[in-house]
């Protein structure tokens, strides 16, 4: 547990060095909201039957968009043969950087999520239900997506066949997502939606940590 705190300090430290990384995602999921209503028109009601499919979808890309180098610069400078050499359990260490990098990605688009949501005409009695929703499914999306990046770390250029790769897993959790907010905004229970969407945020980070783990040690060869 001591080497866990101690990756999570060293990664986050990491992250903040690079604010780049870490505003790509937001920006993107900003302008695809931002840019939607002057596409399709200001009318409300149009907006508001759209808006499930778009907030996730545009979140789904967002979470997409910032898994491309997830592992690649642990690559490069040699600390990743070190994760895999190292006594302590590869799944545990890579539960800590997706964590790390959930935190700095995937829970700061939780939180503004609500001022993007309202652009969209989205009634302010969905915002409970569009944040807890986006805060049980985006880490499903980051632990997914690792899988892929680990398969792919090795590759030049990667970023299609880890969205080839990916893509389709991400389907349950945009139906499920979106379906919980399409629920509220119908003024139904969308329960269900969100005891599946904690059911998958359950099994993933059970299980995904060792597929990351094995997905590593596939790519760099061990």
């Amino acid at each position: 547990m001591s080497v866990f705190v101690l990756l999570l300090k060293r990664e986050a430290r990491l992250l903040c060095r690079r604010p780049a990384e870490l505003a790509n995602p937001l920006v993107f999921f900003a302008l695809v909201i931002a840019l939607f209503p002057l596409a399709v028109g200001p009318q409300m009601q149009v907006l508001q039957g759209l808006s499930p499919g778009l907030v996730w979808v545009a979140a789904l890309l967002a979470v997409l968009l910032s898994l491309d180098g997830l592992f690649r610069s642990d690559l490069e400078d040699g600390s990743l043969e070190q994760w895999i050499l190292s006594e302590h359990p590869l799944p545990l260490l890579v539960l800590a950087k997706v964590l790390v990098h959930w935190l700095f990605s995937g829970l700061a688009l939780v939180l503004v999520s609500p001022l993007l949501a309202l652009m969209l005409g989205l009634p302010e009695r969905c915002l409970p239900v569009l944040l807890l929703s986006l805060l049980l499914g985006t880490p499903v999306l980051s632990l997914l997506g690792a899988v892929g990046a680990a398969l792919t770390v090795g590759l030049k250029r990667g970023g299609l066949l880890l969205a080839l790769l990916t893509l389709p897993l991400y389907i349950p959790v945009l139906i499920l997502g979106s379906g919980a907010l399409q629920a509220s905004l119908q003024q139904l229970p969308a329960t269900g939606y969100l005891l599946w969407l904690g059911s998958l945020t359950a099994l993933s980070v059970t299980l995904a940590p060792f597929a990351i783990a094995a997905g590593l040690k596939i790519s760099v060869g061990e």
